[in-house]
């Protein structure tokens, strides 16, 4: 009867081993959908997920943002304009809303944010939102 108590609880034991490395494993490995969202680090270092200005979803590494960069293509400074991302545009997916980050009004689907981009001699492209089309509205 011992050795039955004793076979019995070895059992218990391993099992109870087993799903603690498990759920060890489980915390330490992204999840597939985290190992597929686009990083990039930020100004203090820190790595980040990309996500859409207007929508502020996390973009994956296949998805890229609908915009126009304006002629002429040798300054430094180019006017910009960011339609979104595929979550966002040309169909807005349910739960998802569509706000400018500098007036915090809601950009229609007709609209866009209007930005400058800053083409460096040296290291990445730098993109600064200055408004939507729903904070120049009025200015002509």
């Amino acid at each position: 009867m011992d050795y039955f108590f004793l076979f019995i609880a070895s059992i218990i034991i391993i099992f109870a081993l087993l799903l603690f490395l498990k759920l060890k494993k489980s915390q330490q490995t992204p999840s597939k959908k985290e190992n597929n969202l686009r990083t990039q680090k930020n100004e203090n270092g820190k790595v980040e997920f990309v996500r859409c200005p207007l929508c502020s979803t996390p973009l994956a590494k296949n998805e890229d943002m609908f915009s126009r960069i304006y002629r002429p293509m040798t300054t430094a400074d180019q006017r910009m304009t960011v339609h979104g991302c595929p979550h966002c545009y040309p169909t807005l997916e349910p739960g998802v809303k569509r706000t400018c980050p500098v007036c915090g009004k809601s950009v229609p689907l007709d609209g866009e944010l209007i930005a400058r981009l800053f083409n460096r001699t040296e290291g990445k492209k730098h993109v600064m939102i200055t408004g939507c089309t729903e904070c120049y509205k009025g200015i002509k």
